[in-house]
């Protein structure tokens, strides 16, 4: 921010793409009574801000446009409203801001619902060992959750595109399969082993394709829930849960 201007990117129509985005100079908006203003440090662009500049999720979520996306944010408060009690100038705001952060808030929570909510890990370690899946493992959301997941007791799998093996082999992966692979695809672990849980974070992958590589409490926790999901799920007469999830979209199967 530079004076009362400040550059924004924005978009004012669904479905333009990259190239509906905007570089622009904005008036810097004055705090309500009950706001703060931040100078952001860091900001993400997460699946859900595409979305809603397709149009994908009306007419639950309408932009007011001209519409500037993001939705984790990192920064420094500048200014308060007359309300505010608990925040001050120059504190740092949203968890650890800084640049390798800045998308820690949505990504970050997602992965920890699903990882403690959905399989019930014990970041501490003293919950009982667990086989898990990780499907997409290089992605946003999904590189955190089989991190957290390595805190708990558990063996993780992961799979991702062979560019990204290192990368997901150096956070901590046990074992790494190319889903572009004839082994990969069928998502069976190198050692043999069933999994207690699949964290999924990818689209195309029926019931059947999970099911032999089950545990006797094997389930799967779909961050990308979609209608051709639930059908197979529907056919192969599974239970389905609907996790509770306050900052994404969550379906919950198991046997």
């Amino acid at each position: 921010m530079a004076g009362n201007v400040m550059h924004v990117v924005q978009y004012d129509s669904y479905d333009s793409g990259a190239a509906g985005l905007k570089h622009v100079e904005v008036p810097v908006p004055t705090p309500k009574k009950d706001e703060v203003l931040l100078k952001l440090e860091a900001t993400s662009i997460n699946p859900i801000d595409w979305k809603i500049q397709k149009g994908m999720l009306r007419p639950l979520l309408r932009p007011k446009f001209l519409f500037i996306p993001t939705t984790d944010v990192g920064g420094e408060v500048v200014e308060v409203g007359s309300n505010v009690k608990s925040f001050k100038r120059g504190d740092k705001v949203v968890a650890m801001v800084s640049t390798q952060n800045g998308g820690l808030l949505i990504a970050g929570l997602i992965a920890l619902q699903a990882v403690v909510n959905a399989v019930g890990v014990k970041l501490d370690g003293t919950g009982p060992r667990n086989n898990i899946l990780v499907t997409a493992a290089s992605g946003g959301v999904s590189h955190y959750a089989f991190q957290l997941a390595k805190l708990g007791n558990t063996d993780v799998t992961a799979t991702c595109g062979a560019r990204n093996f290192d990368f997901v082999k150096s956070l901590g992966a046990d074992e790494v399969l190319n889903y572009k692979t004839p082994e990969g695809a069928a998502l069976k672990s190198p050692p043999g082993q069933k999994y207690d849980a699949v964290i999924h974070f990818t689209t195309g992958i029926p019931w059947s394709t999970f099911e032999p590589n089950f545990s006797v409490r094997g389930k799967v926790i779909d961050l990308t829930p979609g209608a051709k999901a639930m059908w197979s799920v529907d056919l192969c007469s599974k239970k389905v849960n609907l996790l509770k999830n306050t900052v994404g979209a969550t379906a919950f199967y198991s046997q």
